[in-house]
Parts: C-alpha cells; sequence; structure tokens
C-alpha cells in the first residue's frame, strides 16, 4: 500500500506543483499588465504601456495557444482553442492589453477548473495518510517499531492512546475508545474489548489495545475505501456521456456563428467589429459546463462519504434519486442482527447440554448472526463442543458437518427434516411442526437440531428491530417509495412481528433464489427498485436491483463487492439521506447546467450587440465559474442535521470536539469539499 499511496502521493504533488508554477507564471503577468496600464497615465507616447501590454500577453497568452495547438495536434478539442483564437485576434489587432486581460481572466479560470479537481484528490489522500507507516510489532513479549506497509495477518500490534489504528484486526488484550468516524461516518466513539473488530487508520483515544491483525495495506478496509471513492470518481452520468458526445460540435458551431457576427458586422460599417467577435469566442468557452456536473458530484460524493455511504459510481448516486420500491432483508439490515438464545427446548430424554453442545460443534465456524448465538450461549455456560468436521454451510437454509464422527444439521425445519431423510421418525417430524406453532415460539427465530437422524430439539432467537428503522421507513414513504418489502427467510410469526412495526408488506420463508424473483417482479411492474441486505446471502437479490445498498460493509469484503452502495455502518436513516441527496445533487447539476448555457446565450447575445467588451466577458466568465464552483459546494453540508440529530441523541449535543476521556475526537471526511 505504501508504494501506492507514495506514487499517488508524488502525481498529486507534481500536479500541485504545476499548478503553483501556473500561479507564479498568472501573477507575472498580471503585474506587467497592472504596470502597463499604470504606464498608460504615467508616459504620453505608447511605447512603455504598449511595451509591457505585449510582454503580458505573450506571458500570460503563449501557455494558452501553446496547449490549444497540442489538443487539437491529439484530435481534441476543450476550451483551450477558443480562448488561443481570442487571445491571439486581440493581439494581431494590436490590442495587447486586451489580449493580456483575455488570457489572465482565462487562466483563472482553468485555474478553478483544475484546483477543483485536485482538491478532491488531495483529499483522498490526506484520508490515505491517516494509516501511520510505523506500528508497534509485538513478539514474545518484545515490541519492535516497523513499517505499517510490512504487516501481515497474524502479527500482533500495540496501539497507544492517541495513535492510529494501523491495520484492519481484532482486539486481542486491552480495551479502549476508538473513533470511527473516517471509515463508518458515525458521530461518537466507540468503546471495544478482546473480541471486537478495529479498521485501520481509526484513531485509538483512550486505552492501550493490542491487535491481532487480520487486513492490512491496500487490503485493509481504509485501501477499499479509496478505491471506491477513486472509481466513483472515474464514472461519469449519463448527462456528462452526452455533453462529452456533443462537443465536438460546439466549437465549430460556435466559430460558425462568430464568422457570421463578424462577416455582417465589417460589410455593415459597424462598430468595433473584431471586438464583437473576441468577446463571443470568450464568451463561448464552456468553463462553467465543464465544471457544472464535476463538481456538484463530488460534492455530493463527499456528503454521502462523511456520513459513511460510500457510492461505487456516480450513475448511482443520480439514479437514486427515481427509485420506487424498497426491498429489504430483515436480519441484520432492520434488525440489529444481534441475536440472543431466549429458549432452549430439547426433546424428551435429551438434557439442554446436550442440545447446546451439537448446536455449537456444528455452527462455530459460520458467521451468520444465528450461529454467533448459539456460540455465544455455549461461551456463557462454558459448554466445549468438538471441532467440525466437512463443515458446509447453505445459505437461508442451516449448516451441516461432522461432530465427533456424528452427523448434525442445523437450520430450518424442512431443511433439516430433508437432510435427515428417512432417519427422523414420524414422531419427530410431528414434534417440529406442534414446535413451530407453539406459543412458546411466537415472535421467535427457530433453530432445529438433528444429530445422527434424530431430533434434540429446537433454539429460539429473538432480535430486535433497529431504534431507527421504523421511522427511516415512514421517511422512505414520504419520498415517493410506493413499495416497501421485508424478505425474509425466518418464520411467519418473526417476519408478520418487524413488517407490523415497520408498516411494511412481508414476505416469510423465503430463499435466496424467492427473493431473486420478487425483485424480478417489481421490476417487471415498472418499479425501479433498491435492495438492502448484508451482501452475504442476499448476493443473488443484490446484483438484480437498480441500486444495491450493503448494511455494514466496514471490514466485509463481500459486502462492499456485492453492492453498489456500501453503507459502512448499521444505521438505516443513511437510506433516505441518499435518496435526498441524489435528488439535490441532481437540482443543483441542473441549476449549474442553466448557468453556464444562461451565461453564454445572454453574453453571446450581448457581445455580438457591442454591448460587452471582451475585458468584461473574461471577467464574468470568472465569476460564472466561481457561481457554479460555490453553488455545488453547497452539497458538502448535506446531513449536517442527521450528525446533529445523532450526537443530542446519545447526550452529547456537539461537544465531540472536546473528546472522550480528555482526548482528543478528530472527524476526518472521506472525500474534500469542492
Amino acid at each position: 500500500m505504501s508504494t501506492a499511496v507514495g506514487n499517488a502521493s508524488d502525481r498529486i504533488e507534481t500536479q500541485t506543483g504545476r499548478v503553483g508554477l501556473q500561479i507564479v507564471a498568472t501573477l507575472v503577468g498580471g503585474v506587467t499588465l497592472a504596470c502597463s496600464l499604470a504606464a498608460e497615465f504615467l508616459f504620453d507616447h505608447r511605447f512603455y504601456p504598449d511595451t509591457l501590454a505585449m510582454a503580458a500577453a505573450v506571458l500570460l497568452g503563449a501557455p494558452l495557444v501553446v496547449v490549444a495547438v497540442r489538443d487539437l495536434a491529439r484530435g481534441r478539442m476543450h476550451m483551450n482553442e477558443l480562448v488561443a483564437l481570442a487571445v491571439l485576434a486581440a493581439f494581431a489587432i494590436g490590442s495587447y492589453q486586451e489580449a493580456g486581460a483575455i488570457a489572465f481572466f482565462m487562466i483563472i479560470s482553468v485555474l478553478i477548473e483544475n484546483r477543483t479537481a485536485l482538491g478532491a484528490q488531495a483529499s483522498i489522500e490526506s484520508l490515505i495518510r491517516l494509516t501511520p507507516t510505523k506500528a508497534l510489532l509485538v513478539d514474545g513479549g518484545e515490541e519492535t517499531e516497523v513499517d505499517a506497509s510490512h504487516l501481515h495477518a497474524g502479527q500482533v500490534v500495540r496501539v497507544r492512546p492517541g495513535d492510529n489504528i494501523p491495520a484492519d484486526g481484532v482486539v486481542v488484550r486491552g480495551g479502549s475508545t476508538v473513533n470511527q468516524a473516517n471509515i463508518t461516518g458515525e458521530s461518537l466513539p466507540v468503546d471495544m474489548e478482546v473480541g471486537d473488530d478495529v479498521f485501520g487508520g481509526t484513531i485509538n483515544l483512550t486505552g492501550v489495545i493490542e491487535i491481532e491483525v487480520t487486513k492490512a495495506g491496500q487490503d485493509a478496509t481504509l485501501g477499499r475505501v479509496k478505491d471506491l471513492i477513486l472509481q466513483a470518481e472515474r464514472t461519469r452520468i449519463p448527462i456528462m456521456r452526452m455533453i462529452d458526445r456533443y462537443a465536438g460540435w460546439y466549437t465549430p458551431t460556435v466559430l460558425m456563428l462568430v464568422a457570421i457576427v463578424l462577416f455582417f458586422t465589417l460589410k455593415s460599417g459597424a462598430e468595433n467589429p473584431w471586438e464583437r467577435a473576441i468577446a463571443m469566442l470568450v464568451v463561448a468557452c464552456p468553463c462553467a459546463l465543464v465544471l457544472a456536473t464535476p463538481t456538484a458530484m463530488v460534492a455530493g460524493l463527499s456528503a454521502a462519504a462523511r456520513l459513511g455511504v460510500l457510492v461505487k459510481s456516480v450513475v448511482d448516486l443520480e439514479s437514486a434519486r427515481g427509485l420506487t420500491a424498497m426491498v429489504f432483508d430483515k436480519t441484520g439490515t432492520l434488525t440489529t442482527g444481534q441475536l440472543e438464545v431466549t429458549r432452549l427446548m430439547p426433546v424428551k430424554g435429551v438434557d439442554g447440554v446436550a442440545l447446546l453442545t451439537a448446536a455449537a460443534g456444528v455452527t462455530q465456524h459460520s458467521k451468520h448472526p444465528v450461529s454467533r448465538a448459539v456460540n455465544a450461549l455455549a461461551r456463557k455456560a462454558r459448554v466445549t463442543a468438538a471441532e467440525p468436521e466437512g463443515f458446509e454451510e447453505v445459505p437461508g437454509k442451516g449448516v451441516r458437518g461432522m461432530v465427533e464422527g456424528v452427523a448434525v444439521c442445523v437450520g430450518r425445519a424442512g431443511w433439516v427434516i430433508d437432510q435427515a431423510g428417512q432417519g427422523l421418525s414420524s414422531d419427530a417430524v410431528e414434534r417440529v411442526r406442534v414446535a413451530q406453532e407453539s406459543p412458546e415460539s411466537a415472535g421467535l427465530s427457530l433453530l432445529f437440531v438433528v444429530r445422527d437422524g434424530e431430533l434434540l430439539g429446537w433454539i429460539g432467537l429473538a432480535d430486535n428491530t433497529r431504534p431507527e428503522a421504523a421511522a427511516a421507513v415512514d421517511r422512505l414513504r414520504g419520498l415517493g417509495i410506493k413499495r416497501v418489502i421485508i424478505l425474509t427467510g425466518d418464520r411467519e410469526s418473526v417476519a408478520k412481528r418487524v413488517a407490523g412495526q415497520m408498516h411494511a408488506e412481508y414476505r416469510a420463508q423465503v430463499l435466496p433464489g424467492q427473493k431473486l424473483e420478487m425483485v424480478d417482479q417489481l421490476k417487471a411492474e415498472g418499479h425501479r427498485v433498491a435492495v438492502i441486505g448484508d451482501g452475504v446471502n442476499d448476493a443473488p437479490a443484490l446484483a438484480a436491483g437498480d441500486i444495491s445498498i450493503a448494511m455494514g460493509a466496514a471490514g466485509s469484503d463481500v459486502a462492499i463487492h456485492s453492492a453498489t452502495v456500501a453503507l459502512m455502518n448499521n444505521n438505516l436513516n443513511r437510506v433516505p439521506f441518499l435518496i435526498e441527496l441524489s435528488r439535490k445533487t441532481s437540482a443543483v447539476v441542473k441549476q449549474n447546467i442553466v448557468i453556464g448555457i444562461g451565461f453564454i446565450s445572454l453574453f453571446m447575445g450581448l457581445s455580438a450587440a457591442n454591448y460587452v467588451t471582451p475585458i468584461v466577458a473574461a471577467a464574468f466568465h470568472v465569476v460564472v465559474g466561481l457561481i457554479v464552483v460555490f453553488n455545488s459546494a453547497r452539497l458538502v453540508r448535506a446531513g449536517e442535521e442527521i450528525e446533529h440529530g445523532e450526537s443530542v441523541a446519545a447526550g452529547v449535543g456537539g461537544a465531540l470536539d472536546g473528546g472522550v476521556g480528555g482526548a482528543p475526537v478528530t472527524r476526518v471526511g472521506l472525500v474534500g469539499a469542492v
């Protein structure tokens, strides 16, 4: 990762240095031009002002002409050829001050455009620099300082208060409070203890912790985040591609209009024919149009990333505004995913320890929330389970394997019955049916445990809905989402309970393939569908949605790769925020385009009518470019009310800057402002 970051940093520094030289040259040319204007008042003859103005015109105009010639040689047409023509025309008719002034103002416009792009790139690189270059490696009690880029999975590092965590890993010793804002977008620091996952680049605030590295360098979450942002910035929305398609016609059309005005003004003997033509060339340079879409999109991506919403493509950011249907997974999406075992029901003749031991043995390598809950109870009860052999997880159904040489399967009722085949007695099958309909299991997720063809009993688990889930779903309806559907592999009573709290439709006991069919059905009905899940069991449905959103994607490669939008935290209010941001961003893009086209249309007419001089046109050109940039920059603050609300709800108001335990809390956005 250090090599990649180093190369990118060198590239940014080179570009920044080039922009710096342009700024110096522009200032020198500007001062020379100002001296020319002063000399006009100080001297009676034209030699000094004309000489200084000619020097300024050459100094400022030559780079524009060189770039225009280079672009034309490569078969590209941008705005440089129109600027170059305007400067050369003014120079040719002896209006040296005018040529210098036009070049000066147009270079300012170019610098604004370049600096906007560089600002976003430099912000990305500053994010990557959050990962420290050094790490304290712990080996046999000895502490050694090593390059963070050389860390690999399995090593243990020590992180002191105030240090950035050097890699993704698991806390193996100690406890602390960690500020994860730069990864997850969460407003508040999170308490970490042994067994918790931490991310590289986050800030350890209060205690000394030792971390076993799981991912380092480019494979770590921070590296993935950088790749996602760069990928998003490289994509183009349809309106950008349309502008590119017609860009080749723009310059010839402008030249034709200028030629027509020049022909008729020369023929009619009207005043200032050349100045009219030059002013039209200056006005026609599409700087504001060039800036209109990229600045808005970068600002929108910045606002989303600040709240932990990573959008892989600006096409997805733009199209989120048109969503009409939402398909939610239940477990881990609408619910906390923190399942707890609330009931153990062994069959007659089997004790609870045997039931729990068999279930924990075969589920211990599964990362599904249900399996984690079973193993958490086993650890609390100090039940030791043997390692499974031939472990296999069937998404949406259950797990199976050999524990101490005996086949064990744990999962949904129908699936475990199928797995047991003829070995399961009719009495056991009837017990499964009765258990599902029993009042004791109402509202619980049930796991049935079968060992060697014998039903051992069932395990009941409860999962509460997220506190903000119902409000988020209500906001979605207020934004025009017509269908909100919950799809779950869980049974009817559990799905009905959650759907009742969400006031949503639901489908229970559906397999991943059936979720895919539901998404296709909604699309066939004319809906634009967003699918929201954890990115693991929901991969087929996520791939089918117009937009796919992975919840809690921090640290999950599967979630990051399977979805078009990754929510780095588990807060559902980010979903309506994404739709609102998409609509705001699209509105700003349209406003910017109207501003750009309006300026060109109005001032082309005024220039042709001799109401606007070339210098005034160049000055207004800069002003319009700045208007577009600042109009886009408004988007960077989108979502601030969400951050403030979360802080207030946590009882800290806006006092995060005070830190936790006396340590300062640093907020770092994923992408810088425009």
